[in-house]
């Protein structure tokens, strides 16, 4: 398995944060890289890229102003297998990284990543009315997961929302 690196440099539009890479991710080095997952495509349907990129372009994306980045760095079939020392960890890193590369927007790629990182137990979707680190936005998107109930028209609207707000 390899390491599923970050793509991120100083002052991006938007950071996406995931939970972790999945096993197909770590096989291949690439970001939402199992075939069951929808990222790409909501990305494209939401409007934030112009075309639907494909895992392997997945540093590309810095040229858009997007950068990639996990809560936690290892590998699991599922979030379920993340130990709560490691969202901990992970949590402490993230803010760290934040803190250092000020984006504009961190998106949440699910729910469960930003109560990991913000310690809130109930959150909205889109914009949060407070954020972790100063001077950066944080917004709250459904997660990709092809596991995810929600239909695919209404996870492309809450990210479009996220589209409008950098637009």
């Amino acid at each position: 398995m390899e390491l599923v690196r970050d793509h991120i440099k100083e002052n991006l539009t938007v950071l996406f944060v995931g939970f972790n890479p999945s096993i197909r991710s770590s096989e291949t080095g690439h970001h939402f890289a199992n075939p069951n997952n929808r990222f790409w495509t909501i990305l494209h349907q939401s409007g934030l890229t112009p075309r639907k990129y494909h895992p392997s372009e997945d540093a590309t994306l810095l040229e858009l102003g997007y950068g990639l980045t996990n809560i936690v760095e290892r590998p699991t079939k599922a979030a379920a297998d993340i130990t709560t020392e490691e969202y901990q960890e992970g949590r402490e890193q993230l803010i760290n990284k934040i803190e250092h590369y000020k984006p504009k927007v961190v998106c949440f790629v699910g729910k469960g990543v930003y109560q990991q990182y913000s310690k809130k137990r109930n959150v909205a979707w889109g914009i949060q009315r407070t954020s972790v680190v100063s001077g950066v936005i944080d917004f709250v998107a459904p997660s990709s997961s092809g596991l995810v109930r929600m239909k695919m028209n209404e996870i492309a609207g809450i990210y479009r929302q996220l589209y409008d707000l950098i637009a």
